[in-house]
C-alpha cells in the first residue's frame, strides 16, 4: 500500500478480524461440528443485526437453534477457532428479538471487528435474497459451500456473490474542494462525487467521465488511495483524488448542487456536527467520503 493509501483513515466496514475460510465452505461436515458453539449474526428484512438491550450484537449461539447450520451462510473463524455465521430471521422464527441495529449504528457503537462481520453478513444476506432464482433459466437456486454458490437445480447454472464498485473521489482544483448535494439529503448535506463503474471501463476512466456529467468540471489525472466495502446495499467503494480545471461546476439533475469549497469552509466543517443549526454537514465519519474529504484538509488543499 502506497503512503497516499495509508493516509485514509477512520472509516469502517474494513476489518472483519475473520479468516473466511474457504477451505472449510465446502466442507458440510466440519460445519456442522463448528455450529454448536458458533456465534450468529441474525439479520432482519430491512438488513437490522438482532441486538441485546445495550446495543450490542445478540449473544446467540448455533446451539441455541439446535441442528445444524442449515441456510446459514458461513463468515469464516477469528484466529482462536471461533466461527460466525450469518442467518436470515426468516429462518429462525423461533428466536424473539426484541432490540434490532441498523448498520450504521453499529459502525458506530460496535468493535470494529464486529462492525465488519455485520457488514459482511448484510452484503451476503442481500445477495441471497435476490438470488432465489436462476437468472438463466428462472429455476429454484440453493446455496451450497456454506452460502456462497447460488447452484440452479433446473439448468445447473452457479451464481456467485456480486458487488457493484463504485469509485469516490476528492476533486481539487489546487486550492479548493468540489463537493455536491443529492436530491433527498438532509438539508445542507454536502459530501464528494460518487457514481458506479459501467462495464469495459476502469475506475480511473469512471472518475474522469463521472465527475465531467455530473458537474461539466474536467479532470486531469487522478490516484487510488483506498477502498471500503459499502453494503447499502452492495458497493464496493474505490477511493480517489482527482485534479480538475478550476472552472464553474453545473448539475444536470443527478446533483441538486455542487460547488467548490474552500480550505477554510472545510475545516469549519469538519469542526461542525450535524446537530449544528447551521452550515454545510459533511459525509459522516463512518465513511470512505468523509476520509478523503479529511486527507484533502490534512494535505493543506491540495489532493
Amino acid at each position: 500500500m502506497s503512503d497516499a493509501a495509508g493516509s485514509l483513515q477512520g472509516f469502517a466496514f474494513c476489518h472483519t478480524g475473520l479468516d473466511r475460510a474457504d477451505t472449510l465452505r465446502g466442507d458440510a461436515g466440519a460445519l456442522r461440528r463448528l455450529w454448536p458453539q458458533a456465534r450468529l449474526l441474525l439479520l432482519d428484512a430491512q438488513g437490522r443485526a438482532a441486538a441485546d438491550p445495550a446495543g450490542g450484537p445478540l449473544p446467540l449461539r448455533g446451539a441455541d437453534l439446535g441442528g445444524g447450520p442449515g441456510t446459514a451462510i458461513f463468515l469464516g473463524v477469528e484466529t482462536d477457532g471461533q466461527a460466525w455465521f450469518a442467518l436470515d430471521a426468516a429462518a429462525a422464527p423461533d428466536v424473539r428479538a426484541e432490540h434490532w441495529l441498523d448498520l450504521r449504528s453499529a459502525a458506530v457503537q460496535w468493535p470494529v471487528a464486529q462492525a465488519g462481520a455485520f457488514a459482511y453478513a448484510r452484503g451476503m444476506v442481500y445477495w441471497q435474497a435476490r438470488t432465489r432464482y436462476c437468472g438463466v433459466c428462472g429455476g429454484a437456486v440453493a446455496f451450497p459451500r456454506g452460502g456462497f454458490v447460488g447452484h440452479c437445480g433446473r439448468c445447473g447454472t452457479d451464481h456467485y456473490p456480486r458487488v457493484d464498485p463504485a469509485i469516490i473521489v476528492a476533486v481539487s482544483d489546487g486550492r479548493r474542494l468540489l463537493l455536491g448535494r443529492q436530491p433527498g439529503w438532509a438539508p445542507r448535506r454536502w459530501s464528494v462525487l460518487a457514481g458506479f463503474v459501467e462495464p469495459g471501463e476502469t475506475p480511473e476512466q469512471t472518475v474522469v467521465r463521472e465527475v465531467h456529467e455530473e458537474t461539466g468540471v474536467r479532470g486531469r489525472g487522478c490516484r487510488s488511495l483506498g477502498a471500503q466495502p459499502w453494503p447499502f446495499p452492495g458497493a464496493l467503494m474505490l477511493g480517489f483524488c482527482a485534479d480538475a480545471e478550476p472552472g464553474p461546476p453545473r448539475v444536470d439533475g443527478e446533483l441538486e448542487e455542487a460547488r467548490w469549497f474552500s480550505r477554510e469552509e472545510i475545516g469549519q466543517a469538519l469542526a461542525r456536527d450535524d446537530s449544528a443549526s447551521e452550515g454545510p454537514v459533511l459525509a459522516p465519519p463512518i465513511s470512505i467520503a468523509r476520509a478523503l474529504i479529511e486527507h484533502w484538509y490534512r494535505r493543506g488543499g491540495d489532493a
